[in-house]
């Protein structure tokens, strides 16, 4: 059930040398010492055969059991994915309400399908929205909005299957919710080259009250997440197949084991890489998402090349760090930053069309915000600047600048005090949730008895599910241990993740931030716990008791944030539910 050899390998010398004196002298106490992979293992190391024992347990032949976890690589990562599809999808039209900060985004992603940039709208225009007939009262006049548009572009998308309605404009977040269970899966299988522990991250995923809730919410965080995710994906595949072409080029002994090289290691030549290519692309869409994105790409572009650095040691190279700066450092770079810069700019190409007409009395119409601020010097609309020839392209990047300066200038300076605003300091332990949605029915009134002896509760709070998000607090103290000490790198993988999700949002002290931000690093908190369960389930070789006791603990602690998730479910659903059972469920007064 745990991850394979290389998951608990430790440091030693390799097949076929003379182990270090110290484990000579324990041999004479019956210490056996670990072999250690040889390098081609080490810079790929294989998957741990899946076994069939628990089919033929549950029933099935020894043929069937075989194909069945030959399947397994694909067949568990679809089927939690199946469950966490089910449940996010499960009533996504309710509250049949503009809840949180949809009031923003859910408009504005019709109006960018529409127009192709944001439009305005009346004060009442949530009302008519929701009337039956509806009225959408959308003008073409530009507003002035803060974040960039693919989030919209996609939270657009459902609205234009399924019409602008609750179900509509949570749809397509739904389904990024659902997939990014599915590319967890996939994630931690590749990372620990266990499907068991891979499926184990992505079903406490598919649990995490924060992610569920975010999942069916029409805000920008959970897109971003999505990208962030399928990014770090993109560079895991890119990392396992650079370290198989080194692997494939180093030279084989008389009895066929490979040995280092020097000149594969600094000298091969990996080039471009269309998965790290893929990630650039990626990234900028989670920039032109929201603005955090930047400290992602930052993070992931350093931790790759650091990849990049232990590949090329591994194979062989004596200056690795020098290796790398000669063969991958410009690649890493230009497949990256170029490439999400591009990406970006290209974000904003509904921006760009909606050049608008000009009117000498109401001045530019049906075009974006700041649309033409560079061309504005001139009573008729054009020629500001040099006047050279390439005005037509170079105006509407002065202004795009320009907005993006203007934007930057709120977001340093908000700090409009916010009932529900939180400091990052008490994400981690979830000690200050969002209420995006709250109602009292009456007694007989939208499913509240008629019996009640009081008003009932209806709320949507968006909280991380409590006992994964403590459990993950101790997981974090593991990793560390396993990335200091031990030089894990999956350890360090994980907290680099958490680390650029994070760590920033500590710069802004004096901003209105809020917990639900932590959405984008809630995936790698599920892989940091899933790494702890994979340690507490045993090492490859442990004693059968050993295994017991660490299959009934592990078990145990899956079970309870199980069931955690289960008794918050009314929370992040918005169900209907007597006042006391929504009291018993506010186990901090800070949750109120």
């Amino acid at each position: 059930m745990s991850s394979d050899t290389a998951t608990h390998a430790q440091p030693g010398k390799a097949t076929g040398h003379q182990p270090p004196a110290w484990q000579r002298r324990l041999r004479r106490f019956g210490y056996a010492g670990q072999t250690r992979p040889g390098v081609r293992e080490r810079l790929v190391p294989p998957y741990a055969e899946p076994g069939t024992r628990l089919w033929e347990v549950l029933g099935a032949t020894p043929s069937a059991a075989a194909r069945i976890a030959r399947w397994s690589g694909w067949g568990g990562p679809l089927l939690v994915a199946l469950c966490a599809g089910l449940t996010r999808f499960w009533r996504l039209g309710s509250p049949d309400n503009v809840i949180f900060d949809e009031t923003y985004y859910a408009k504005d992603a019709w109006s960018v399908w529409e127009y192709g940039y944001e439009g305005t709208w009346p004060k009442n225009a949530n009302d008519r929205i929701l009337d039956a007939p509806q009225h959408i009262p959308l003008g073409d006049a530009a507003s002035y909005v803060v974040h960039p548009p693919v989030g919209k572009w996609v939270i657009g998308l459902g609205e234009q299957f399924f019409g602008l309605h609750p179900f509509g404009w949570r749809f397509m977040v739904a389904v990024l919710g659902t997939l990014s269970v599915l590319m967890l899966c996939r994630i931690g299988r590749r990372l620990f080259r266990s499907t068991f522990l891979g499926c184990l991250a992505g079903a406490l995923l598919a649990v995490d009250g924060l992610h569920f809730v975010m999942s069916r919410t029409a805000l920008l965080d959970l897109v971003v997440m999505f990208f962030v995710l399928a990014a770090f994906g993109a560079l895991l595949i890119d990392r396992d197949r650079a370290r198989a072409r080194l692997a494939a080029a180093l030279p084989a002994g008389e009895d066929g084991t490979a040995r280092p090289d020097p000149a594969v290691g600094q000298g091969l030549k990996l080039g471009a890489r269309p998965w790290r290519i893929a990630a650039g692309v990626l990234l900028g869409l989670a920039i032109g998402t929201k603005w955090n994105g930047m400290y992602v790409l930052a993070a992931f572009g350093l931790m790759t090349v650091l990849w990049d650095v232990g590949s090329r040691r591994t194979a062989g190279a004596l200056r690795p760090y020098r290796a790398v700066l000669r063969r991958d450092l410009g690649w890493a770079f230009g497949s990256l930053v170029p490439v999400a810069i591009v990406t970006y700019i290209a974000s904003w190409s509904g921006w760009f069309t909606a050049s608008g007409t000009f009117d000498r009395t109401r001045g530019w119409r049906h075009s974006g915000y700041f649309r033409h601020w560079a061309e504005s010097g001139k009573p008729d609309g054009g020629g500001y600047g040099t006047g050279g020839a390439f005005d037509w392209l170079l105006n509407p990047l002065r202004s795009l600048w320009h907005y993006e300066s203007e934007v930057y200038k709120f977001h340093v300076n908000l700090d409009s005090p916010h009932v529900y605003q939180s400091n990052p300091w008490s994400w981690l332990i979830q000690s200050r949730p969002v209420s995006y949605f709250y109602e009292s029915p009456r007694a007989g009134q939208e499913g509240c008895p008629k019996d009640a002896a009081e008003k009932c509760a209806r709320e949507v709070l968006a909280i991380g599910t409590p006992l994964l998000w403590w459990t993950a607090c101790f997981a974090l103290l593991y990793l560390l241990f396993r990335w200091a000490l031990r030089r894990d790198w999956r350890a360090g993988a994980i907290l680099c993740g958490i680390a650029a999700g994070y760590l920033p949002w500590f710069l802004y002290q004096d901003r209105t931030i809020f917990s639900f931000y932590a959405v984008v690093f809630v995936p790698f908190l599920c892989l940091a716990v899933a790494m702890m369960i994979g340690a507490l389930l045993g090492p490859p070789g442990a004693s059968e008791t050993r295994r017991v006791i660490g299959a009934v603990g592990s078990g145990a602690l899956v079970l309870l944030i199980i069931w955690n998730f289960i008794y918050f479910f009314p929370l992040y659903t918005g169900q209907t539910i007597p006042m006391d059972d929504w009291r018993a469920r506010m186990w901090l007064d800070t949750w109120i």
